[in-house]
């Protein structure tokens, strides 16, 4: 099996993977599947909502939108070109969080493409959209079913391990997983750098940058850096949009706890009905709530960003990663900054 061949099979699960995020018709058989299969792959995307309640139909689509378009045999090509092809497969396990749909589909991606196995042990939250995927990868290229597994229980003895998930679950990677050549990721967050030259529109893509996936994910921004004397109100009015947001039964339960929260221990707040904005230095803010504050020099925008820069993923604005494009990282965007490819070939 070559690397050549793993790329065009990825490809065409990119045309499946877009062809389901645009939530399109079956168009014959250049989505690699037959009418009957295209269904019941909607049909598994639909039904995410019912082991997930975050992950509602727009959600799961919006994933395999972001992730298909990434998959052209033309990108997949050039980015794999930087690395060498394993002739000699480790097992890998992947240990993968559940906060977005399809949040660890990179790394099964770079574990596949580099030529290990991919060992997937699957969050409760995220256990079925990715075997039924992995499912037609293999179709298209059969000699893969020996190169991925999927688990939601316990995994075997592996080689290597990269796992994501939170500060405290990072003791428990340590403890069970510190023996092998690993990657552990931590919390993180993103943040949004305002200059004040920003157009209504600007504020209205750096509002998908916050409330996309209703922002439970580390690219999610949840905190403002703002120049001193700008009006939030302009902020308030690029993000009205949004507002459906709080339809979210579990996004307003977040937002009406936390809003009484911080009123009954009389912190001072901006509301405008889905989402609170409080003045703090502190990077991570709570569920449906962004902090935001003042900065008089480009100097002190260096300063906050070094100061954070191993607890941040993104950071969007003017002359960073564009407004409404936090959610939409390329191939060569590791997460954490650790280029799992690299480390992949390490174990060779």
């Amino acid at each position: 099996m070559k690397q050549e061949e793993i790329i065009k099979a990825f490809a065409q699960l990119g045309k499946l993977m877009v062809a389901l995020g645009e939530g399109a018709e079956w168009n014959g058989y250049d989505s690699g599947v037959t009418e009957e299969e295209y269904l019941t792959l909607k049909g598994v995307v639909g039904r995410q909502f019912f082991y997930n309640g975050w992950f509602t139909k727009e959600n799961v689509q919006q994933s395999l939108l972001a992730l298909g378009s990434q998959l052209t045999e033309e990108q997949l090509t050039v980015w794999a070109a930087h690395y060498q092809f394993s002739s000699n497969p480790k097992k890998v396990a992947l240990i993968m969080a559940g906060n977005i749909p399809l949040v660890g589909f990179h790394d099964f991606l770079c574990a596949v493409l580099s030529g290990d196995v991919a060992v997937c042990k699957l969050s409760s939250d995220d256990k079925t959209l990715l075997p039924a995927l992995g499912h037609h990868l293999i179709q298209f290229l059969p000699e893969l079913k020996s190169r991925m597994e999927f688990t939601t229980g316990r995994i075997g003895e592996v080689d290597a391990v990269i796992a994501t998930g939170s500060d405290n679950s990072l003791k428990y990677f340590e403890q069970y997983f510190g023996k092998y050549p690993h990657i552990f990721r931590r919390n993180r967050t993103s943040l949004a750098v305002i200059t004040g030259e920003e157009t209504t529109e600007d504020f209205h893509e750096l509002g998908k940058d916050i409330f996309n996936y209703y922002g439970l994910g580390c690219r999610n921004v949840s905190h403002l850096l703002i120049p001193k004397g700008f009006e939030l109100n302009r902020f308030f009015e690029g993000i009205i949009q949004h507002g459906d947001v709080v339809n979210h039964n579990k996004y307003a339960n977040n937002y009406d706890y936390n809003k009484a929260v911080f009123l009954l221990n009389q912190h001072e707040l901006l509301d405008n009905n889905f989402v609170l904005l409080k003045e703090s230095n502190e990077l991570f803010s709570p569920l449906a709530i962004v902090h935001y504050q003042y900065y008089e020099s480009a100097e002190e925008v260096e300063e906050y960003l070094s100061k954070h820069k191993d607890q941040l993923q993104a950071i969007v604005g003017k002359n960073f990663i564009p407004f409404g494009k936090a959610q939409c990282p390329m191939l060569d965007d590791y997460a954490d900054g650790v280029d799992t490819m690299s480390f992949l070939q390490t174990l060779n």
